[in-house]
């Protein structure tokens, strides 16, 4: 009977278990948004540190460090979107085809299509139907959509619970480390600590690589869209450096503004901008990403496109922008916690070794006494 009961109570604690177990996943999904805010933080934390240390070096105080590193990252963030977005929100319609002058050009080089065609061919297709629509489109609707994203009162709080946890990061690094650390058994700590060391070498060199990159793209943009003549040179150039932090994605986004430029001066001239793009791009990917990466931790394409795409899915634009950092460290605590502290020491079990069966007539002919 006390066994039986015994039974019973280990069946309901594990029921129990699984209910908290459950439950605990359900309120981490609810919370995911908030989750990815503070990883945000580390990850940036993580990331600052690096000059706070190189100022510490030099005599300064880990506070007045602390406050310079983010001033002066604050200040060329904040350059970089007060240099791009006035533009594009100003001049983008005047040189594409969202403006009066763009839309009569628009409708000049379908009349002279149409002229060249036998017949009536275009009247029945999809650009008969569209070109009337584009017409009523607003010059300053580029305008309208930034003012409704920076009106946004859930952009500027997130910023500000990033920052502030970013701050507390910095103040004292070593105490939040020392928590997380306390999380694994304490035979297991002092790996987790190494492994931990070793996400701050994966994620410091991997942003470097990034910023390497994105001053390289930058500059090539640059040189080769003033080259073509497409307007806003150094504008285009310098969306096509930021959106290099967003593998796959970014440059495919970062083509858009040029192209449409320079397909309402020249339609050939908007060929040629993809090819230039793709000609980076490539670049990038093949020569520079491989030649910076060699010592970090080396991403492989498939796995960062999928990564991008099922981040995007579960958690919108915050997911698909840390999706990279979130593959960084997953893939070196894949490495160090699964394959070597686990899979590489998995032994197959040894073979119980039974004696054989001997028959008993036998056994009486081998020992007769």
């Amino acid at each position: 009977m006390s066994r039986r009961r015994g039974a019973v109570q280990v069946k309901f604690g594990k029921f129990i278990g699984l209910i908290l177990f459950v439950g605990l996943l359900y309120l981490l999904w609810q919370i995911r948004q908030v989750l990815l805010l503070v990883f945000a933080a580390v990850v940036f934390a993580t990331v600052i540190n690096k000059p706070v240390q190189w100022l510490q070096k030099l005599g300064i105080n880990r506070g007045l460090a602390v406050a310079l590193s983010l001033f002066t990252i604050t200040c060329i963030l904040l350059g970089a979107v007060w240099f791009v977005v006035p533009a594009l929100v100003e001049r983008l319609p005047q040189y594409t085809f969202f403006s009066e002058q763009g839309i009569n050009k628009l409708q000049t080089w379908y009349q002279q299509i149409k002229g060249i065609l036998p017949g009536d061919a275009l009247a029945d297709t999809p650009l008969s139907e569209l070109l009337p629509q584009v017409t009523q489109f607003s010059p300053n609707w580029i305008g309208r959509v930034m003012a409704v994203f920076t009106s946004s009162l859930d952009f500027f709080l997130n910023a500000l619970l990033v920052l502030v946890t970013i701050i507390m990061l910095l103040a004292n690094p070593q105490s939040y480390r020392r928590i997380f650390i306390l999380a694994f058994p304490k035979f297991y700590r002092a790996r987790a600590n190494k492994i931990t060391t070793e996400c701050e070498s994966a994620l410091t060199g991997w942003v470097s690589g990034i910023l390497f990159n994105m001053t390289v793209v930058t500059l090539f943009s640059g040189i080769g869209l003033a080259i073509l003549g497409v307007p806003l040179p150094t504008v285009n150039a310098v969306i096509a450096g930021l959106l290099t932090f967003v593998p796959n994605i970014g440059p495919f986004l970062s083509v858009i503004p040029p192209a449409l430029m320079a397909l309402a001066i020249k339609p050939w001239l908007a060929l040629a901008v993809v090819l230039l793009y793709v000609a980076i791009q490539q670049l990038e990917g093949n020569v520079l990403t491989p030649l910076v990466m060699k010592k970090q931790v080396s991403l492989l394409p498939a796995i960062t496109l999928m990564a991008q795409v099922i981040s995007a899915v579960f958690f919108g634009f915050l997911g698909l922008f840390l999706a990279l950092p979130l593959v960084v460290v997953l893939q070196v605590w894949a490495k160090e916690l699964l394959v070597k502290d686990i899979l590489d020491r998995w032994r197959a079990p040894k073979r119980e070794i039974r004696p054989l069966a001997i028959n008993p007539q036998e056994h009486k002919l081998r020992h007769p006494g």
